[in-house]
């Protein structure tokens, strides 16, 4: 196992004389050339931004799209968590269907303000699809359609007789 000192942030590495990044200006540290993309993710959190009940922050339109803003995220040090949009469940295609983008009350500011300079952070900070948070107009389109159809039939029957 080989230590290797580097920047948490741009994860630049460094000279085993230096102290702290050229970039960035922040106190390197040692990791190892072992170590798992889960660890390496989970440096890059900032303990500030971990606390506090978990609050949506945006929403994404599918999976991949969810992964992508959970990246953006956590360059800027911000934990997330991704979860499917409650009332929506489409078992044949798992990675489709809206999410939702959960965040540490404490990252939640830090979140919406990062997410607000990108094209995609624009459309997932807008409200979650339209089915999502209307279900009454699904209701209202199907008995207006039932509505629509008894008329006809009432007019054909009336036509026939």
């Amino acid at each position: 196992m080989i230590w290797l000192l580097v920047c948490p942030v741009c994860d630049a590495a460094h000279e085993p004389h230096e102290r702290f990044c050229a970039d960035c200006g922040v106190p390197l540290t040692f990791v190892n050339d072992q170590m798992s993309e889960f660890e390496r993710r989970a440096r890059k959190i900032r303990p500030g931004y971990a606390d506090g009940p978990l609050v949506r922050v945006a929403t994404a339109r599918h999976q991949a799209e969810a992964e992508m803003i959970q990246n953006l995220l956590i360059e800027e040090g911000v934990p997330s968590l991704v979860r499917r949009t409650g009332g929506f469940d489409v078992p044949d295609f798992l990675a489709a269907g809206p999410r939702d983008i959960l965040v540490p009350e404490a990252g939640a500011e830090a979140a919406r303000e990062m997410l607000s300079g990108t094209p995609v952070g624009e459309q997932a900070l807008q409200s979650p699809p339209a089915g999502v948070t209307r279900p009454w107009l699904l209701l209202v389109v199907i008995v207006g359609a039932m509505a629509v159809a008894a008329a006809l039939a009432w007019l054909f029957y009336q036509l026939a007789s």
